[in-house]
């Protein structure tokens, strides 16, 4: 993944070559020492730098993974934790990680399962022998090297004489590896809890699925301190020493030395397993609800993006857009006084699979069959920039190095593609459609200076043809919280220019220029759609430049001429999110610095009596915004989606879901559907959040991801989900995919 235009070009004295990734507590480069070596560096997010505790915690790190370095680990290179921004380097280790090989091949068998159980082992000897308990055993932190497995990031791991920093009450991990008593007494955790959870590992490795599964990580919770593991998918031979891995009490677990003793026995092709007929699967959400970036990662593919690319990742929303959870946060109250709470949620409160909420006559696509497919010529190092939607019986989609496609929505078929030779940033999707011209981004190739570094591209519906192209800016994010350089209104598509100077119209088929409009003097301004009217958003250029837009102003925009109303300032940082009662909706957001903590209250903007009314929230909402029939939404990282009136700015209900990080909402048929990076969708009701069905995920991604745009078009019956890897599916409302 290229480095962006915010990125240091050095760490340490490390010159920087590319992202690997960025995580809860940080992001992780790919460096060079002197003598040409590769290393990871990871450098800890400024935020969490001036937190005491985080500072705490990554020092720990450094001292443990010190103390470990050898032939199963990650070797500390170099590190300065008292920095201004804490970092750390590593040797750089080449492979995938364990989640990403099950995802992309399926599960181990035979000797290479074998040869991953014996190297896991021989690492937790190694690191037990140091004195350091790991506490964070899971898929994303085993690197597959060319030398045999690799344990990495040692971010919450501990010396065994020293105190465990208790986060203010929280329990950190990752449930579905996480032991009984670090669910429960996390300060009585101790190396066998680590062998806990290599156990869960060799499950996982061997099946694709843990040894404990539910729709949310406090029902996982649940599992792990009071319910059996479910073996039946395991080879014989190697459940015989999983099992007692996984014994509740830790004293009737193995050490890490007789687990190797153990394993060493095993035989090369481990057999198979009694429950004849019950195969292997692929593993899902489990793998990606906790995928945290780490300094030994897999090899990236590396390419540079183009010289405007940086420009485009600019603006307030890149604070959080991607800000991944720092792994799942497990409250000590809900794991330990909460059962009977916890049997509730299990007994059915999710809702019913089968339930159908399509609208009477809403019909599926002529012939349509449930589908899944990925769209050609997109990025894996862009891995959720698809968005599509649907017109009849076509779908289309850009985003992820795909400036439009055509797929058919019966089947997914594909129609036409039409790449992007650039790498997209963050945020760049579809522009839209209309009936027969689809409109797309397109990003310039690196090696191609001639080329307009943004452009807005109209291609026929119909063969995928390209009518015409026009350079376009960049600097909406900065200005709106939303990728808007360019919207289809109606037959046109307004647009920003490519030298951030004024808004043009165009006609979506011709590209005949309807208008243009200068921006007010020292402002950057983007199109905001408000129904049938258009707004032009605007900031001064000193604000955009220090990325905090605290005073935007408002502009209504004559559709026929361009021409700009009378200004209406607006009591920032607001972001446009949709109409109700013929006025404007903003979300305000809440600033702790300069970065947002969430949104504490609702924006009219009456642009007939040219008034502008604020309502506070009874508290910040932290999440992803949206809008749909009238009402504002917030999901949050954790699954729990908030209703508000946005007349009043009151509440009007919340409702905890088994999706982390959705995206949303999308209205249709009687339900609101919101998804998430891995494709898992919760249909809930409009009237009180009721669950209808949740399905089970579709891709391997990140979760926590917030201010993502909607991943889901409706067509008829039919729901079309876009998720991570540019991958798309498509099912029946009323045939919706079974959780698990």
């Amino acid at each position: 993944m290229s480095l962006r235009e915010s990125d240091p070009a050095e760490i340490g004295g490390y010159p920087l070559e590319a992202r690997l990734g960025s995580g809860g507590m940080g992001t992780v480069f790919l460096a060079r020492t002197a003598s040409g070596r590769p290393v990871a560096v990871k450098l800890i997010h400024r935020h969490f730098a001036e937190d005491d505790e985080f500072r705490i915690r990554f020092r720990q790190e450094v001292a443990a993974a010190r103390r470990v370095s050898g032939a199963f680990t990650a070797a500390v290179v170099d590190a300065d934790p008292e920095a201004e921004q804490p970092w750390m380097a590593t040797a750089y280790i080449e492979g995938r990680t364990l989640a990403q090989h099950c995802a992309a091949e399926g599960p181990l068998s035979g000797a290479k399962l074998r040869n991953l159980a014996i190297g896991l082992a021989e690492a937790l000897r190694d690191i037990h022998r140091a004195g350091v308990v790991h506490r964070d055993l899971k898929p994303s932190n085993v690197v597959l090297s060319p030398e045999g497995p690799r344990v990495i990031d040692f971010g919450i791991s501990r010396a065994v004489d020293q105190e465990t920093l208790t986060m203010t009450g929280r329990i950190i991990g990752t449930p579905p590896f996480m032991s009984p008593e670090q669910l429960q007494s996390p300060r009585d955790v101790g190396p066998r809890s680590d062998v806990f959870s290599v156990g869960t590992l060799l499950v996982y490795a061997a099946t694709g699925r843990g040894p404990f599964e539910a729709d949310s990580p406090y029902l996982m919770a649940y599992q792990v301190v009071h319910e059996e593991p479910s073996l039946g998918a395991v080879p014989e031979a190697l459940r015989a020493v999983v099992e007692p891995c996984l014994h509740k009490e830790p004293g009737e677990r193995p050490s890490s030395d007789e687990l190797l003793v153990l394993l060493r026995n095993l035989p090369v092709d481990l057999g198979g397993t009694e429950a004849d007929g019950f195969g292997a699967v692929r593993p899902g959400d489990m793998v990606t609800q906790h995928l945290s970036p780490t300094p030994a990662t897999a090899a990236p593919t590396v390419e540079p993006a183009g010289p405007g690319a940086g420009k485009t990742l600019s603006g307030r929303r890149l604070r959080h857009r991607w800000r991944p959870a720092l792994a799942v946060a497990v409250a000590v109250a809900a794991i330990g006084g909460a059962v009977a709470a916890l049997n509730a949620v299990r007994s059915g409160s999710d809702g019913d699979q089968g339930r159908s909420v399509a609208a009477p006559g809403a019909a599926l696509p002529y012939g349509f069959k449930p589908w899944h497919k990925a769209v050609l010529g997109g990025r894996e190092d862009i891995p959720d920039e698809l968005r599509c939607v649907a017109r009849g019986d076509a779908v289309y989609c850009g985003g992820g190095g795909v400036v439009a496609a055509r797929l058919r929505a019966r089947d997914g078929s594909r129609v036409w593609t039409v790449k992007s030779p650039g790498v997209p940033a963050q945020g760049v999707h579809l522009v839209g459609a209309t009936s027969n011209t689809v409109l797309g981004y397109r990003i310039a190739a690196q090696d191609d200076p001639k080329s307009p570094l943004t452009e807005v591209v109209a291609v026929d519906a119909r063969t995928g043809r390209e009518l015409w192209s026009v350079p376009s800016g960049a600097q909406s994010q900065a200005v709106t919280g939303r990728t808007r350089d360019a919207v289809v209104f109606g037959s046109d598509v307004v647009t920003v220019d490519g030298s951030d100077s004024r808004l043009e119209a165009r006609d979506t088929r011709s590209g005949a220029v309807r208008w243009t409009t200068p921006f007010p003097a020292g402002a950057q301004c983007a199109p905001v759609p408000a129904g049938p009217r258009l707004f032009a958003m605007c900031a001064t250029d000193e604000e955009v430049d220090a990325v905090v837009v605290l005073h935007p102003t408002l502009y209504e925009v004559d559709r026929a001429t361009g021409r700009l109303g009378a200004p209406l300032a607006v009591d920032g940082p607001a972001v446009p999110m949709g109409v109700a009662g013929g006025r404007l909706v903003l979300l305000r957001e809440h600033l702790e610095g300069v970065a947002s903590d969430g949104y504490d209250g609702v924006v009219r903007v009456d642009p007939a009596a040219r008034k502008v009314t604020y309502s506070r929230l009874a508290r910040t909402y932290a999440g992803t915004p949206g809008m749909a029939d009238g009402t504002v939404y917030v999901s949050g990282q954790t699954g729990l989606i908030t209703a508000i009136d946005p007349s009043t700015g009151r509440r009007r209900w919340s409702r905890q879901t088994a999706v982390e990080g959705t995206s949303g909402p999308v209205a249709g048929g009687g339900a609101l559907y919101f998804s998430s990076a891995t494709g898992r969708v919760v249909a809930l009701s409009p009237h009180d959040g009721t669950p209808l069905w949740t399905t089970g995920p579709h891709a391997d991604g990140l979760t926590g991801e917030q201010g993502a745009s909607p991943r889901v078009t409706v067509a008829g019956r039919a729901v079309i989900v876009a998720a991570a890897n540019n991958t798309l599916f498509a099912f029946d409302t009323h045939k919706p995919p079974k959780t698990g």
